[in-house]
């Protein structure tokens, strides 16, 4: 436990000041996580993260996370962010030739699923922090209530298992607790913060947003059974990988853009 905290206390030390700030050091953030992320991602699935593949794979990530402000840098070479990632793509696809498929199109399809996963997350982390620090902490202070509300109203009035093959611990009751928390931050929001959305808006969201963010948590869970690892790395000690702190707000910062919250 003293571990989990000195970690937290750390990271928040790290993250929230560049949060605060914007700007271009949050794009570098997002390009740090997002990279740790994929990597974490195809080392569970034992890809070599330094071959070709996997340089290409991370081209393809880097490509994905530029930013909408950004984009006229492509301009100047006359191609788009769609028209690169397809040649990415099919660069790797021709990899499996190449190697004989000893890089498969398994692993070609897990690349690019990964990269998608870990990069759409991370670019809309970059665009919620552009519409305002507000909605950023909506965010944070949301998936927060669900996990804690989920943990606590589980561990004292849970009884029957949500997903028992993939979170055994995970609750029907914890999860409909979390829900409730979040709508609680949600409400708070409306009523003391600038966040430009109504009360009754922010609330139905809000039910949807935090199931969401319980399903990123049990997707990150399936992939760590199904690859038979305990954590999606070691860097954060005493909380796992970048993944196992962001699986939640990789499904939560694209919903907020597609639900017009933002």
């Amino acid at each position: 436990m003293k571990t989990r905290i000195t970690t937290a206390i750390v990271a928040a030390a790290l993250f929230l000041p560049i949060v605060f700030y914007g700007g271009f050091p949050v794009v570098l953030l997002s390009y740090l996580l997002a990279t740790i992320g994929l990597y974490e991602l195809l080392k569970m699935r034992k890809l070599n993260n330094f071959s070709i593949s996997g340089l290409l794979s991370f081209l393809l990530l880097w490509v994905i996370l530029l930013p909408s402000q950004y984009e006229n840098i492509l301009a100047e070479i006359h191609y788009s962010k769609m028209e690169i990632s397809i040649a990415i793509i099919l660069l790797l696809l021709t990899y499996t030739v190449i190697t004989k498929n000893r890089y498969t199109f398994d692993d070609a399809a897990f690349s690019v699923l990964a990269v998608v996963y870990v990069g759409i997350g991370f670019y809309f982390f970059v665009e919620t922090r552009q519409a305002g620090l507000v909605y950023i902490f909506y965010s944070l202070f949301m998936i927060w209530a669900t996990d804690s509300g989920a943990y606590f109203i589980g561990k004292s009035m849970g009884k029957t298992k949500l997903w028992p093959d993939i979170s055994p611990n995970k609750t029907v009751e914890g999860s409909i607790g979390g829900i409730i928390c979040a709508m609680i931050i949600a409400a708070l929001f409306v009523f003391f913060t600038n966040i430009h959305v109504t009360l009754w808006w922010l609330l139905g969201t809000t039910i949807i947003l935090s199931a969401f963010g319980q399903l990123g948590d049990l997707v990150e869970s399936a992939f760590k059974r199904h690859f038979n690892v305990k954590d999606s790395g070691k860097i954060l000690p005493g909380h796992g990988g970048i993944l196992d702190r962001f699986d939640s707000l990789l499904f939560v910062w694209p919903l907020l853009h597609f639900f017009h919250i933002i």
